[in-house]
């Protein structure tokens, strides 16, 4: 069974309200889990899937089981994945992930969890981020299980496809470009350097389970918060609804800020429908928090060759 990758609202669709009361009273109380997705990192230059213009529109996510089962598959998925890399090492952090930040430094977080794979709350300043879908700045061999930097990979892949620059159509939220097969061309993949074996990014592709281990860290910090507060994301794939299902079941407010509807408006109190970058600067406004107090606490995710 392949992957939810879209989901179509039945009825007639929430327009949405501009009020963010709800959000700066909830974070002035404390006690607040943010759950980010996509719709976070727009601001930064990284599309999301879903949105108006979203690359869902153009290009299908690579499959966990096309992936581990194609060879070509996997030619085709790195000779884009290289190229978006250049481009997406290069994103920085937006007024939303510095927000989320100044937030945290205040003591008014929880945590944060972030269905992105791209780092920026982390180079933001934020800490003890939990990567549910894992992070593009790192490698993981299929046969061993041995870690690398992507930016080694980057290298690598450099010297073996020497002169490989064609203009891509797009760049999509987890780093894959979008090419024809008459641009891949004959682009070669490497292999690990420990045992030989097939490299993945150390990301869960769709169609592949979020590691038991960290998905039950989400589940207990959902348990304890007092608040979720969902941020930028469609909430259409079950791994980031799961969590407003269990906040919402157990009697925790789900406030949702996100300019389009999402599949988990009916479990909410309230969806704010506003460019996130300008909402939640006005919440840091309202609340007295700077968002810019200090430098980020972090490194920027590395950028990729050329960069």
């Amino acid at each position: 069974m392949r992957p939810t990758l879209s989901w179509t609202p039945t009825g007639e669709p929430s327009p949405g309200t501009t009020d963010l009361a709800p959000v700066a009273e909830a974070l002035g109380g404390g006690g607040v889990l943010v759950l980010s997705g996509a719709g976070i990192s727009t601001e930064s230059g990284i599309p999301d899937y879903r949105g108006e213009g979203g690359s869902l529109s153009r290009h299908t996510p690579m499959t966990y089981q096309d992936f581990t089962a194609d060879p070509a598959a996997r030619r085709r998925y790195w000779a884009r994945s290289h190229l978006g890399w250049r481009t997406f090492g290069r994103a920085r952090p937006n007024a939303g992930h510095r927000a989320v930040a100044a937030f945290g430094r205040h003591g008014l977080l929880w945590g944060v969890i972030t269905q992105n794979v791209d780092g920026l709350h982390q180079a933001a300043g934020s800490e003890g981020v939990v990567d549910l879908h894992g992070r593009l700045d790192r490698v993981v061999c299929l046969d061993c299980g041995s870690f690398s930097p992507r930016r080694e990979l980057a290298w690598r892949l450099e010297e073996v496809n020497e002169g490989f620059s064609p203009v891509a159509a797009g760049i999509n939220p987890d780093g894959d470009a979008d090419l024809t097969d008459g641009q891949v061309g004959d682009f070669q993949v490497v292999p690990c350097t420990v045992c030989g074996g097939v490299l993945k990014p150390d990301v869960v592709f769709f169609g592949e389970r979020v590691p038991p281990e960290r998905a039950g860290h989400c589940r207990a910090l959902v348990r304890e918060a007092r608040t979720l507060l969902v941020l930028g994301s469609s909430l259409t794939v079950m791994s980031g609804l799961r969590f407003v299902r269990q906040a919402a079941q157990a009697g925790r407010p789900v406030l949702i800020v996100n300019r389009d509807p999402t599949r988990g408006d009916r479990h909410a109190l309230t969806r704010v429908a506003l460019p996130l970058g300008d909402a939640l600067t006005d919440v840091a406004g309202r609340l007295g928090v700077p968002l810019d107090e200090r430098a980020p606490t972090e490194t920027q995710p590395p950028a990729g060759p050329g960069a």
